[in-house]
């Protein structure tokens, strides 16, 4: 990957909290807390998944990949954590603050991250081999599946049809 193909993703990763706060405008309270027909997350249990996994999936990740020899990292399960923590109650606006500094505090990290650093290999649970490079473009593909799912979301309070896009779990956390 170029530095300057780098710079796109992780300018990508950026503005993912900015769209979670344009999306948050346009839900009430009640609406943040629907849940689709179909399972899945609300738009408030999104936002605490996108958060947790940020901090703890992704910045664990990157601090493992850079700290030790090929390091093996865990699956996050989000579906078990969103149970646990009761997402379903928690504080929007909270949960996306707490998304932006996670996400801050990772590109800040990848950032100073330089040459031959970015093939530092580990070894994902369900995944296997992945290097540090691997990770932003993990993080934007589940940036964009959550994405996906809130549009549906969004869709379903508005009582549009459901979109033909297909979903299902999200991306391998």
């Amino acid at each position: 990957m170029t530095r300057r193909d780098l710079e796109t993703l992780l300018l990508t990763l950026e503005s993912t909290p900015a769209l979670l706060v344009h999306a948050a405008a346009s839900f009430s309270p009640r609406q943040a807390r629907v849940r689709p027909c179909r399972g899945g997350f609300s738009f408030v249990e999104n936002v605490w998944h996108l958060a947790d996994l940020e901090r703890e999936g992704y910045g664990a990740r990157i601090a493992r990949i850079l700290g030790e020899e090929n390091p093996g990292l865990e699956n996050f399960d989000g579906e078990q954590v969103a149970r646990d923590r009761n997402y379903q109650d928690k504080d929007v606006a909270r949960g996306i603050a707490a998304f932006k500094r996670a996400r801050a505090a990772n590109l800040d990290r990848l950032r100073r991250v330089a040459g031959a650093q970015w093939e530092r290999p580990a070894s994902q649970e369900g995944v296997g081999r992945v290097t540090l490079a691997d990770i932003p473009r993990m993080m934007a593909e589940h940036d964009r599946s959550h994405g996906d799912e809130i549009a549906d979301l969004l869709g379903l309070v508005r009582g549009e049809p459901r979109s033909d896009r297909p979903h299902g779990k999200s991306a391998v956390a």
